[in-house]
Order: C-alpha cells, then sequence, then structure tokens
C-alpha cells in the first residue's frame, strides 16, 4: 500500500495586499495554507525582506553591522540608493528615529523632507516607520502619510495610544498600515477591529505582534504569531487574516550575543559571524511563523534568509 501524504485544507485564506508604485509593486500575503506547505493550499507571494535604513547615523547599532553602512550612513538618501542600487534590496524601510523627544526631536515637517527626498531618489517600495513614541509618532507619521501620497507606502506603527490619527493619514493618502499590539492574540485582535472600525480596509493593513530575538522569548513570538495564522486560516476570523511584519533587526542587534566581545567571550565565536547568524537564524524562525514581511539590517543575513527562502519555495 503506498504512503500517501496527510493533507490539511483550510476555510481561511491570508489577505493579499500590495506597495509600491511603477513597475516595482511588492505584493505580500495570499496564501491558504500554512507556511511554505504548499502542497496543502495555495502560496502566491513569498515573504518579503526590506533593509532597514535610519533617518540619522545609527549610533546605536554594533559595529559589525553598522560599519557595512559607514560610508552612507549619514545621509538617509544616499543609504536608501546603497540598499538599492549596490544590495539591490527589494524594498527598503525607512525608521524615523531623529523624531523621538530624546533622540534629536526633529520636527515633522523635517521628516516629510527626508521621506521626499528619498522618495526622489528610489523607485523601490518603501516602509516608513516613526521612532515609537506613541505622542510623537501621532504627528509625524501624519505628516509622512501627505509626504508620500501617491506613492503607496507602507506607513506605522499604529498603537492603541495613537492609531486614530495615524489610520486617518493613511486613508487619506491611500497607504498600507501597520498595527502594533504587544506579543498578545488579543490585543493584536482588538487593535485590528478599532482600525477597521474607522473604516480602514482590512485588506490593507499589516499585523505587527512584535519580535523577539532568539534566546529572548522567540518562542512565545512564534506561537504568537502561529496563533495569528491559524486563527486566520483554520478559524477563518477575518481580523486575524492581515499579513505579519517581523521587524527583526531592531531586536536582534542590541542583545548580548550580537554585542559582548570575543575576549569577554571567546567561546561563542567571532562576534562579526555571531551577529549574522544571530539575525538569520531569528528572521528564519518568523518566515516559519507565518511572517510575510520582515525589517532586517545586515545585507550577509539578509542573503541568508533569502537562500533559506528560495529554498523552502523551489
Amino acid at each position: 500500500m503506498s504512503f500517501v501524504v496527510p493533507k490539511e485544507s483550510f476555510n481561511g485564506k491570508v489577505l493579499a495586499l500590495d506597495f509600491g508604485s511603477g513597475d516595482k509593486v511588492l505584493a505580500l500575503g495570499g496564501e491558504s495554507s500554512l507556511p511554505f506547505l504548499s502542497f496543502e493550499g495555495q502560496i502566491p507571494n513569498r515573504p518579503v525582506i526590506a533593509y532597514e535604513i535610519q533617518d540619522c547615523p545609527p549610533d546605536d547599532w554594533p559595529e559589525t553591522v553598522r560599519n557595512v553602512y559607514k560610508e552612507v550612513s549619514g545621509d538617509p538618501v544616499g543609504w536608501a540608493k546603497y540598499c538599492q542600487d549596490t544590495l539591490k534590496a527589494k524594498a527598503i524601510a525607512l525608521r524615523l528615529v531623529s523624531t523621538h523627544p530624546d533622540r534629536g526631536d526633529r520636527s515633522a515637517a523635517d521628516a516629510s523632507k527626508i521621506i521626499k527626498d528619498v522618495l526622489a531618489a528610489i523607485n523601490v517600495p518603501l516602509i516608513i516607520l516613526g521612532s515609537n513614541h506613541i505622542e510623537k509618532d501621532a504627528t509625524v507619521l501624519v505628516a509622512a502619510a501627505e509626504a508620500a501620497s501617491g506613492r503607496n507606502c507602507i506607513i506605522g506603527k499604529a498603537q492603541e495610544g495613537n492609531y486614530k490619527t495615524i489610520v486617518a493619514a493613511a486613508l487619506a493618502h491611500n497607504h498600507k498600515l501597520i498595527a502594533m499590539s504587544e506579543l498578545d492574540i488579543n490585543l493584536a485582535k482588538q487593535l485590528n477591529i478599532l482600525i477597521t472600525q474607522m473604516g480602514f480596509d482590512k485588506e490593507k493593513l499589516i499585523t505587527d505582534p512584535m519580535c523577539s530575538a532568539l534566546g529572548y522569548g522567540l518562542e512565545y513570538t512564534y506561537s504568537v504569531m502561529e496563533r495569528i495564522r491559524l486563527a486566520g486560516l483554520a478559524q477563518n476570523d477575518a481580523t486575524m487574516q492581515p499579513p505579519i511584519l517581523g521587524d527583526v533587526g531592531m531586536y536582534v542587534w542590541k542583545i548580548k550575543e550580537t554585542v559582548a566581545s570575543e575576549t569577554d567571550v571567546p567561546d561563542w565565536g567571532t562576534l562579526q559571524e555571531r551577529g549574522i547568524a544571530w539575525e538569520a537564524m531569528t528572521a528564519t524562525a518568523m518566515v516559519l511563523a507565518g511572517t510575510n514581511l520582515m525589517i532586517m539590517r545586515h545585507p550577509r543575513a539578509i542573503e541568508t534568509v533569502g537562500k533559506t527562502i528560495d529554498e523552502l519555495t523551489a
């Protein structure tokens, strides 16, 4: 008797969305099976990796990743062009770090100018991220949405404390939106409901349940993402069907394993290889959990995860 591979089918489907403009539009989501199980359903779009850049030099990044961009990181336009032209980035995520009250407190008008300059210099899709300061992002991301009007960007992150103004801006300028909650499936569902109740199309929404680095709660992050994906597929829960974001780089490149010197921990191997491996392993876990869009930093880690996705989708 021949072996028959057991298959599971689902009534639900991950919502599909696209971002970007012109001939560089990227699509996310749309799958009707768990990650990479293409024999059980349709997986029309592979996970997308965006290169992270900032609007100011990344002085809080460890040298092992900061040195990769040392010639360009003083200018966000040059940094964006380097990622697009030299590193062949499919998408770029611009984080407006210097708008944070404790990191420069630059104005919304300053952020708007940077966004316009970056968009004028590149043609790949752009993700625009605030500084993760609830009050400041409420004004900065409104200005950002206006500055990027017509370019079909992803704006974020909308949180429970500021989502109303950010949702209204994304609506007005026809952008996609990231909704971030704090590692709790119920909070993620609640925020998605609140946003769609404002008239925002759920097919333009991306869920960010937050991320964790390997060794720092990764298994909990994985389980939350997996539960979100199963709720959308198996329970056909429309509020849990948007694509998922994994903001990998910002959580990886600050932990002990990516910053501790070889002198302090000689048994851990070279610092550079250790950091690259840590980001790659964390991101790989995220795509296996169901992440559709990842934001990463080191080119070699991105290349490694890209090859893994190639093998899993071959």
